[in-house]
């Protein structure tokens, strides 16, 4: 792999722990463990595919599936800082892994991680919003689901199709363009009716 393969990977990977933090983080180490698109042994970033990391990573995923099922809404600054922290954390993996230097993917993993959990939570948001309110408690499960879905796509897509990684982030840019302008034209009908 060369270093554009490994930072189409990493923009891929740090994007889809920005959608949701530790379901990508979790394919990604088991996929390392495997040698499958990616490996971090013999790189400082070797614990990513460790035994005691991918626990540590499903133990998180379950704390989350229970705080959502008993409805624990937790701060935002939660998801925002785990999402960043894996997406910082992959991003130098993959240059590691190709020999690279590994600090401009931990300041890169942390801003494409922010773009994709600001388009997700546009477009998710949006999603929701359209439900009705009765069928919001059984909608709402259904968003995650497609939420967590979306993430393990993206983030298996830029280890195993690392070029396919800018596709995903210029969605999560188009995303973010189309409800800027729908948030303006919103606030522009405002000011028409005073």
């Amino acid at each position: 792999m060369d270093l554009f393969l490994a930072i189409s990977q990493g923009i891929g990977v740090s994007t889809a722990t920005g959608i949701r933090a530790l379901l990508p983080a979790l394919l990604v180490g088991a996929l390392a463990r495997a040698n499958l698109g990616v490996d971090f042994n013999h790189t400082d970033y070797s614990f990513l595919e460790s035994v005691w990391w991918l626990a540590l990573l499903v133990a998180g995923v379950a704390l989350s599936v229970f705080a959502r099922r008993r409805r624990i809404d937790l701060p935002l600054f939660v998801p925002i800082v785990a999402g960043a922290a894996m997406g910082a954390l992959l991003f130098a993996g993959s240059l590691a892994d190709e020999g690279d230097a590994p600090g401009p993917g931990l300041v890169a993993g942390v801003a494409c991680a922010l773009v994709g959990f600001a388009a997700a939570r546009a477009f998710f948001d949006r999603a929701a919003a359209r439900v009705q309110a009765a069928d919001r408690a059984e909608a709402a499960s259904f968003i995650e689901l497609y939420a967590e879905g979306a993430a393990l796509a993206c983030a298996g897509l830029a280890v195993l199709l690392p070029p396919l990684s800018y596709l995903v982030l210029g969605f999560c840019g188009w995303v973010l363009l189309v409800s800027r302008r729908r948030s303006a034209a919103k606030y522009e009908g405002l000011r028409v009716l005073r």
